[in-house]
């Protein structure tokens, strides 16, 4: 009988889901009908009070580490597993999606373009967008990645990076998880010295677009940078 109630439940739940989508689905419901993939025969929804309860947020649930998930009565591995992965594939959805677009001739597309490499992100992380000279994306190289706070960026390994990509130009893109997008003092001081370094082998720095959630700032279009290395 409990397992005919739990079943009926669990179909009613994915049938409004297919009919209507998850737009009306509190918290608690989304994660409950995500747990039936990984928690069989089983009220997921205790489950899911508990996550909350326990994290504060939906989005801090999926933020956390599996081995901090699997702290919660009734997480085991599979279902840690598959709330980390929604994050990932989130990132490699958006990524996916951004990446379609291979010419980036401003600074808002290359904005779109770095913007879903931070996407779900709790730690700072830099990449380097390389460009050619028709502005052409080349590659797009992770090159540092901090503690929740902060991150160093290595000039020497820029304008390496550069170097190898023969690029003509490189756009820097970095995030802050705090979720402020102003530049701190301290990157704006590294990215002059970035801007010099690849300026001495002929390599335009473009930009550094500061991300923070759905928000980004560009050091060129802020006049934190002097605009002398525009995109054309």
């Amino acid at each position: 009988m409990e397992k005919n109630v739990h079943g009926g439940h669990r179909q009613r739940l994915k049938d409004r889901f297919l009919q209507e989508g998850m737009d009306g689905f509190t918290d608690i419901q989304a994660l409950e009908l995500l747990l039936f993939y990984s928690v069989p025969r089983q009220d997921t929804n205790p489950i899911a009070h508990r996550l909350l309860e326990h994290f504060g947020s939906l989005s801090q649930v999926l933020d956390a580490p599996v081995e901090e998930l699997m702290c919660v009565s009734g997480i085991k591995e599979h279902s840690a597993v598959l709330l980390h992965l929604i994050n990932e594939m989130g990132r490699r959805y958006l990524t996916d999606r951004a990446q379609q677009e291979k010419v980036l001739p401003s600074i808002e597309s290359c904005a779109r373009y770095l913007q879903p490499l931070f996407y779900g992100r709790t730690i700072e992380m830099v990449f380097l967008l390389c460009l050619d000279a028709k502005c052409k994306v080349i590659s797009c190289k992770k090159i540092g990645e901090g503690n929740v706070n902060s991150t160093s960026i290595s000039v020497r390994k820029v304008v390496e990076t550069a170097l190898r990509e023969g690029a003509s130009a490189v756009v820097l893109g970095h995030n802050h998880p705090s979720g402020i997008a102003v530049p701190s003092p301290e990157d704006i001081e590294t990215t002059l010295r970035v801007a010099e370094g690849l300026n001495s082998v002929d390599i335009r720095l473009a930009d550094h677009i500061v991300v923070a959630d759905d928000d980004y700032v560009s050091m060129v279009q802020s006049k934190y940078l002097p605009d002398i290395y525009p995109l054309q």
